[in-house]
């Protein structure tokens, strides 16, 4: 006699199924994320933390300066004033950021939005100028004012 086994229901066999895919996709990704920070280095942060670090970098920069404008006399002064507009702006700045890190988000986003319909803009109207034939009196026979006088002025379209 042979022993049977019970046959493993359908819904554990595809529990498990699902189980073990979610695991080797998690698995693949974070192998995929690993080999992509190893070779970009981290990735960026949100609006927000890049703006903190702008700040942060420029606030630096601007406390480290010295002003050839003013010369020696004023240098200590002028860098005490140029240190403490930096850390009010900072003040200012950074609750604003704390509070709202999706505005900055969103904002970015906007202003990438912004920029290609200029760019679909300006290539548009680039198309149109590289269009044209090598002479735009041939393009429009009725580019010549008939009008006063016969110099050679031409009638220009405002459309």
């Amino acid at each position: 006699m042979s022993e049977e086994r019970p046959a493993p229901e359908p819904e554990e066999e595809r529990a498990a199924d699902a189980d073990a895919w979610a695991t080797a996709c998690a698995e693949d990704l974070a192998a995929e994320k690993a080999r992509r920070r190893a070779e970009h280095g981290p990735p960026p942060g949100s609006a927000a933390e890049e703006l903190k670090k702008l700040v942060d970098t420029v606030a630096d920069k601007l406390s480290g300066l010295r002003s050839p404008l003013l010369g020696g006399l004023a240098g200590p002064a002028a860098q005490q004033v140029v240190r403490q507009v930096v850390q009010q702006a900072k003040a200012a700045v950074e609750p604003v950021m704390d509070r709202n890190p999706d505005v900055f988000d969103h904002l970015a986003a906007a202003g990438g939005e912004l920029l290609a319909a200029y760019r679909s803009a300006v290539q548009g109207q680039e198309q149109r100028w590289t269009a044209r034939t090598a002479d735009p009196a041939d393009d429009r026979p009725d580019r010549r004012d008939r009008g006063e006088g016969t110099g050679p002025g031409e009638r220009i379209d405002l459309d």
